[in-house]
């Protein structure tokens, strides 16, 4: 500050100076005054750009000007820099905050202390049809018309999650959206969603399981306990304990299925794929399936049999071989068949088919003419001890885990099962094995 003084002190002595040498003393004092007024214009104009250049804040427009007013502005300069890194830094921060979130699987949702959308990610405007861009500062329960969310948001108790239809479900594919808020800030909420449409299969499908296998061992298991106390109280001529006997070694037998076919699965689901060093013929494969196949038709149609048509040898011969592992492919295979048998009436046309597509895969079908599946049961056939229709399959033999097993052995293959069904018309059951497990193919000319 003393050298300003000190500068506004030399203008004025020179200027006096010029006046004394010009008029004397009165020049000398009006050159002391013209130059002080000199001096602060050029300093009041000095001021007034770095004022206008701190009210517009554009900082490549910075003035250069030198004195006390050019190192203010260097200073202001290099302060609004640091403010505008920080901002900078904290604005990419958030960025990399917005993206995580954006990747997350589960759905975000910031509201504001009035419940409107601040910001959104995609994962929960596909959960709940939002637009992120066009739904901004719109309020949630606008958009949100779920009575259960509404009464949930309404109370404030967001002590647990509540679980909602999703927008996509349907009754033949259901969508199970949990919704959980979390308060934060000054009134702000966070909403948090997740699909857990498959963690409530998973748990219903372990309850049937459950329920299922207790009940497909109890029921088998009483009827021995009732035929041993029998046996042991009441005294029975030769043929009926005969008769008895073989009534309990039925029920003995229906027993050891399940917990063969429980071992089996158990045994696909823990083992490794298998590779690609064993080859069968695909002849030999399907003539295993048709002799198993013929004979439960037999077994089960001794008056009227079934029509079964199977693929010619020498139309076999030519599909070459599949890799994988022969006693879990026929198994599968024989399955397919052998329930078009037991859920084709009498006199019914059931048909199997091996076709070669053009890039290389093969499909294995079976159509019968049957009754018929509803469209509901489809997508449930394959999970463990589910049956369309359960007191016919117990009557032709059946655990309710020959589907089970069949998508695990195709699964292990890499093969895929495909269901087409019309009530009252039949149903299609269809592998199809991806090319990588074929070879040999002769293509007839």
């Amino acid at each position: 500050m003393l050298w300003r003084i000190s500068y506004c002190l030399l203008w004025q002595l020179a200027g006096g100076a010029l006046g004394w040498w010009q008029s004397g003393p009165w020049g000398a004092a009006l050159g002391a005054a013209l130059a002080a007024w000199a001096w602060s214009v050029r300093d009041f104009v000095r001021g007034a750009r770095v004022l206008h250049w701190l009210r517009t804040g554009d900082l490549a427009d910075a003035p250069v000007v030198h004195g006390i007013w050019g190192e203010a502005a260097d200073r202001a300069l290099r302060l609004l820099r640091r403010q505008q890194a920080r901002i900078q830094s904290s604005q990419d921060r958030l960025q990399e905050i917005l993206t995580a979130l954006q990747a997350s699987p589960n759905g975000v949702v910031l509201l504001d202390a009035q419940g409107r959308i601040e910001w959104c990610n995609q994962t929960a405007a596909n959960h709940f049809g939002f637009d992120a861009q066009r739904d901004v500062m719109q309020s949630i329960g606008n958009l949100l018309r779920n009575p259960e969310f509404t009464a949930y948001y309404a109370v404030k108790d967001f002590s647990a999650a509540v679980v909602l239809e999703g927008r996509a479900s349907t009754p033949s594919r259901p969508v199970r959206i949990s919704v959980h808020l979390h308060p934060y800030g000054d009134g702000c909420t966070l909403l948090l969603s997740r699909d857990v449409t498959a963690l409530e299969q998973a748990e219903a499908m372990r309850r049937d399981f459950v329920a299922n296998v207790s009940h497909e061992i109890r029921t088998p298991l009483t009827v021995l306990i009732g035929f041993v106390e029998t046996l042991q109280t009441l005294p029975l001529s030769a043929e009926e304990r005969s008769r008895y006997l073989g009534l309990m070694a039925q029920q003995a037998l229906r027993m050891q299925n399940v917990v063969q076919d429980l071992l089996t699965l158990s045994r696909l689901e823990g083992s490794p794929p298998p590779g690609m060093a064993e080859w069968t013929p695909v002849q030999s494969l399907l003539q295993r399936c048709e002799d198993e196949g013929r004979a439960l038709s037999a077994l089960l149609t001794q008056h009227q049999p079934h029509l079964l048509r199977f693929p010619a040898p020498e139309v076999l011969r030519a599909q070459g071989d599949i890799a994988g592992v022969p006693a879990e492919l026929q198994s599968a295979l024989s399955n397919l068949i052998n329930n078009a048998v037991r859920y084709t009436p009498a006199g019914g046309c059931i048909s199997v088919q091996w076709k070669r597509e053009p890039d290389g895969r093969a499909v294995f079908s079976v159509h019968d003419t049957g009754p018929g599946i509803a469209p509901e049961h489809i997508p449930r056939l394959t999970e463990r001890f589910y049956r369309v229709d359960r007191s016919r399959s117990r009557e032709t033999g059946g655990t309710g885990l020959g589907l089970a097993i069949v998508k695990h052995v195709l699964q292990r293959h890499g093969a895929t099962l495909d269901i087409n069904s019309t009530l009252g018309k039949g149903s299609v059951f269809s592998v199809t094995f991806p090319a990588n497990r074929l070879r040999g193919f002769a293509p007839s000319t």
